[in-house]
């Protein structure tokens, strides 16, 4: 049916071992994983020549994704992120320091801020944003459109049965 990939080796080598964790949920983390892992090194090979950090391609592009005036509270930006507060708050000071994103006070509430996106990070967000497209497209290419819509579909569903439970327990 399908050529041995990768995987195939790892279950096969544990089901020798350990049988018991060589079913399906290993299959599915262990390809989940890889093509994680190849979107992520496309992603960060397009990142690095414009000088951002995974994180600070998140912040930028989570600000620019919420539309005009581009900008959040930063406990609405650690929430919408898979980074913990002081992950963000290390980010925002290198996008701030690089003219990136402004932090504004807010109005209304003399304890709060906000954190905005420059016109120059608009910019670099857009690019940066272009870039990490085209990389993915390169990265799925040979993958036929149909393949590409289904594995795309079926990754929802399985996404709507695990997330709950995993996004609470952040």
């Amino acid at each position: 049916m399908y050529e041995p990939d990768h995987v195939d080796e790892i279950i096969a080598a544990w089901r020798k071992e350990l049988p018991e964790v060589a079913g399906l949920p290993l299959e599915l983390a262990k390809r989940t994983a890889l093509l994680n892992a190849a979107f992520d090194a496309v992603t960060a090979e397009e990142l690095d020549k414009l000088g951002l950090t995974p994180a600070d391609y998140g912040i930028l592009a989570t600000l620019r994704r919420v539309g005009a005036p581009y900008r959040l509270k930063p406990t609405d930006l650690t929430n919408a992120l898979l980074l913990s507060s002081g992950g963000t708050s290390n980010a925002v000071k290198r996008l701030v320091a690089a003219g990136y994103v402004a932090r504004e006070s807010d109005d209304r509430d003399g304890r709060s801020s906000w954190v905005r996106l420059t016109p120059r990070g608009v910019e670099v967000t857009e690019e940066a944003v272009r870039l990490t497209t085209r990389a993915h497209e390169r990265l799925v290419e040979r993958i036929p459109e149909q393949t590409a819509r289904l594995i795309s579909e079926l990754l929802r569903v399985a996404l709507a049965s695990v997330e709950d439970g995993v996004l609470l327990r952040r």
